[in-house]
C-alpha cells in the first residue's frame, strides 16, 4: 500500500487548489517575498541534509552526474513535457505553467524526505516523515500555484508514481537499502535540494534535474569506496 504517498499528493493538490483561489488577489510583491522566503528555508534544508554526506562522494555524484543529465538533457525533456501539457491545458503563451510543473516536481521529489520517508513507511509502516513532509508540501504547494498556476497540481502525478514507487518496493530492497547507503543518496540529494533553494530565492536558474543522475552515482559510489 502506499497510504503515506496519497495522504501527500492530498496535500499538494489541496494546498495548490487554494493557492489558485488566491492567485491574483496577493499582491506580486507580497507573492515573490514568501515563495524568497520559502526558498531560504529550502536552502537550508538542502545544508543541513548535505553535510552528513562524505565531501568526495559529494563532489564526485554532483560532478559526474551533472555530467551524465546535461548529456541526457533531463532538464530540457522536464520543460519539454511542462511545455507540452501547457499547450494542451493552457492557450495563454505567457503562462507560468511549465515553470510551476518543473520547480514543484523538483521540490516535492527530490530529497532527504521523500527517499528515507517513503523506504521507513514501505519497510516498517511508519508514516510519520511523510506524512511531516505532506504538510510541508501542501504549504509550499499553495504559495507556489498563487504565483506560477495550476501547473504546480500536476507534480502531485510525479509524486504518486516516483514516490509511491520508492514506499511500494521498499519492502522488496530492504537488504539492498542499507541506512549507510540512504544516508549518502540523501545526502546527494540534499545538494540538489540547495540548488532548488537557490533557484526559488535568488533566480540563479541551476539547471538541477540534471543533476539527478549524481544519485546513482552516489549510490556506486558508496557501495565502491565506502561500504
Amino acid at each position: 500500500m502506499i497510504i503515506a504517498t496519497l495522504i501527500n499528493v492530498a496535500t499538494v493538490l489541496l494546498g495548490g487548489v487554494i493557492g489558485l483561489l488566491f492567485r491574483g488577489k496577493i499582491p506580486k510583491n507580497i507573492s515573490e517575498n514568501v515563495i524568497r522566503a520559502i526558498g531560504l528555508a529550502v536552502c537550508v534544508i538542502g545544508v543541513t541534509g548535505a553535510a552528513k554526506g562524505d565531501i568526495m562522494l559529494l563532489v564526485t555524484s554532483m560532478a559526474l552526474g551533472t555530467f551524465v543529465g546535461e548529456l541526457l538533457h533531463i532538464e530540457d525533456g522536464l520543460n519539454r513535457f511542462g511545455l507540452w501539457l501547457q499547450e494542451k491545458l493552457s492557450r495563454d503563451d505567457n503562462s507560468t505553467f511549465a515553470e510551476g510543473f518543473v520547480t514543484a516536481t523538483l521540490l516535492f521529489c527530490v530529497g532527504t524526505m521523500t527517499i528515507i520517508g517513503s523506504i521507513e513507511s514501505g519497510l516498517n509502516n511508519d508514516q510519520t516523515i511523510i506524512k511531516t513532509k505532506s504538510v510541508l508540501d501542501g504549504v509550499s504547494s499553495m504559495f507556489l500555484s498563487s504565483t506560477l498556476g495550476f501547473g504546480v497540481l500536476f507534480s502531485a502525478g510525479v509524486i504518486l508514481v516516483y514516490q509511491g514507487g520508492l514506499e511500494f518496493f521498499a519492502g522488496y530492497l530492504k537488504d539492498v537499502l542499507t541506512e549507510p547507503l540512504i544516508t549518502q543518496v540523501s545526502a546527494t540529494g540534499s545538494v540538489m535540494i540547495l540548488g532548488i533553494g537557490l533557484n526559488m530565492t535568488l533566480k540563479a536558474k541551476l539547471r538541477v534535474a540534471n543533476l539527478l543522475p549524481g544519485l546513482v552515482v552516489a549510490a556506486g559510489y558508496y557501495c565502491l569506496f565506502l561500504r
